[in-house]
């Protein structure tokens, strides 16, 4: 195997084991076990499991980010760009399920950026400009996109933690129920909202 071969090969085992058993569960041992190398190797490419680990969130969170980005880039109606969301990230669950088990957790590693909160922010920056444009035509405050983004993608993601295990019912219909909530609640925005409860 070429030095290039070989990391591929430990980036999909330890993708592989950090999605079934997590961080603290996996060991380099178990790793180079099953990458059928010696502990020596995984050192030599990675610098140990924390290294190892932190390419295997990196690689996982710029697929579904590039992912994202070409679905929004093509533009459309707000409602076409919802659906479009929520199909990328259901998707990414079931096409690449050890990936996405790997970002749903939250990263244990000091100094990494971080897993899954991190990608929604990511993501969410990307849905807030969208946000911010629609938002600017049709004279709301643009400068909320952020907090509308945020709550849009926090609620797609935490359903498709939720799918992740159930995966029933099918992801199309999912993806309509979510875009339903979103959208519908989208378009009949009060412009300046107020708690109806005094306390």
């Amino acid at each position: 195997m070429t030095g290039a071969q070989r990391r591929r090969q430990l980036l999909d085992v330890g993708r592989e084991l950090f999605a079934e058993r997590g961080y603290e569960a996996t060991s380099i041992e178990e790793i180079a076990a099953r990458a059928d190398v010696s502990k020596p190797v995984v050192y030599e490419h990675f610098g140990g499991k924390e290294g190892l680990y932190a390419v295997v969130v990196d690689r996982e969170m710029q697929q579904l980010l590039d992912r994202f980005a070409a679905a929004l880039s093509t533009g459309g109606h707000p409602r076409q760009l919802t659906e479009r969301a929520a199909l990328v990230l259901l998707d990414y669950i079931e096409e690449e399920t050890d990936g996405f088990r790997v970002l749903a957790r939250d990263s244990p590693v000091a100094g990494t950026e971080g897993g899954f909160s991190s990608l929604i922010s990511e993501v969410a920056s990307k849905v807030e400009h969208v946000l911010a444009e629609n938002f600017a035509l049709r004279g709301y405050d643009p400068r909320l996109a952020e907090l509308y983004s945020q709550a849009l993608v926090g609620m797609v993601a935490l359903t498709g933690q939720w799918w992740l295990d159930t995966r029933s019912p099918d992801k199309r219909e999912v993806a309509a129920h979510l875009v339903n909530l979103a959208y519908n609640g989208l378009s009949h925005l009060d412009p300046e909202p107020r708690l109806v409860d005094p306390r």
